[in-house]
């Protein structure tokens, strides 16, 4: 069976994994928003460590509305635009679509079911280094794997051919238990998106500064300390989970994260899902994450200043 696509924000995100299905013969649908116009003159440009690409003729559009129905959508904007999906989403749904939510965050997939409450949906989590250039210009600098799990009670199968033609376009791509893989993605995006914002930096000087990394590692611990309290008889993190992203995060070319892009081009910071939403969920099951409410505070005072 040969799935139809469709990708909402073509980014960093959405133009890498989005422009490798394309590559590989997928049928692939992209949204843009104020690119539209450029990439239907010049295409879509990808540099990336596995190679890099150009895709020319896409099947571009600047809204949902012109475009089919699909198998499956892939929803790679920043979760501080979910408030758009309840018109977006519509035109790209049949009675079988799968809605993929690649995102950063907890609590996305149980807010989507609420407003669609028979829509097959899952989560996607991408641990990958990949930046939006300029119009129509992806950069991929590291990594790449992409983590799925699924959300809803029916779309199983769907998901398990995304996975395979994740890996038959070149992407590292497995399928999990996405409760706990929500928490173990927390363990990175907490700390470092939040400290590469509040002390201005990039991860490679967090990692090079012992303060700051012993700082990092005592967030993550919070973190996983949370997620094992919520999960508690369901699932457990292991505390040398964190070790093992400092170590990563070692070898990794140095990097700005996501917000600490969103904080240079002065725009929304994903506060709620990554932070606000975590720290509520792991009170609710009695674990209080002090070290994570001091930083969701400073990234809020410091949004409200632009």
């Amino acid at each position: 069976m040969s799935l139809k696509y469709a990708i909402i924000g073509t980014g960093a995100i959405g133009g890498y994994y989005g422009g490798m299905l394309a590559q590989a013969g997928q049928e692939v649908h992209f949204l843009f928003n104020s690119d539209y116009g450029y990439v239907k003159q010049n295409g879509l440009r990808v540099d990336s460590v596995k190679g890099n690409f150009h895709l020319d003729n896409l099947l571009a559009y600047n809204n949902t509305a012109d475009m089919p129905a699909c198998d499956v959508v892939l929803v790679c904007l920043k979760s501080t635009n979910n408030y758009l999906l309840k018109d977006l989403l519509p035109p790209l749904l049949h009675n079988d679509t799968l809605v993929i939510l690649i995102q950063n965050g907890l609590g996305l997939e149980e807010d989507l079911q609420s407003e669609f409450p028979d829509l097959n949906i899952a989560g996607g989590l991408a641990f990958i280094c990949s930046n939006k250039v300029s119009e129509g210009y992806i950069a991929h600098l590291d990594y790449g794997k992409l983590s799925m799990g699924l959300y809803s009670r029916n779309g199983l199968n769907t998901l398990k051919l995304v996975c395979e033609d994740m890996l038959n376009a070149g992407i590292e791509s497995v399928l999990v238990d996405l409760e706990p893989a929500r928490w173990m993605k927390l363990v990175w995006n907490i700390p470092y998106n939040g400290i590469t914002v509040v002390l201005n930096t990039t991860t490679d000087k967090l990692m090079n500064t012992p303060c700051s990394k012993e700082l990092l590692y005592e967030i993550m611990l919070e973190v996983i300390r949370g997620g094992n309290r919520v999960g508690e008889g369901r699932f457990s993190i292991s505390e040398s989970y964190a070790t093992q992203m400092l170590e990563m995060t070692e070898v990794m070319t140095p990097y700005s994260p996501s917000m600490k892009l969103d904080f240079d081009n002065c725009r929304p910071l994903e506060i709620d899902y990554i932070y606000s939403r975590p720290i509520r969920v792991a009170a609710k099951a009695g674990f209080d994450m002090a070290k994570i409410s001091m930083l969701e505070k400073q990234l809020r005072f410091i949004q409200a200043q632009y």
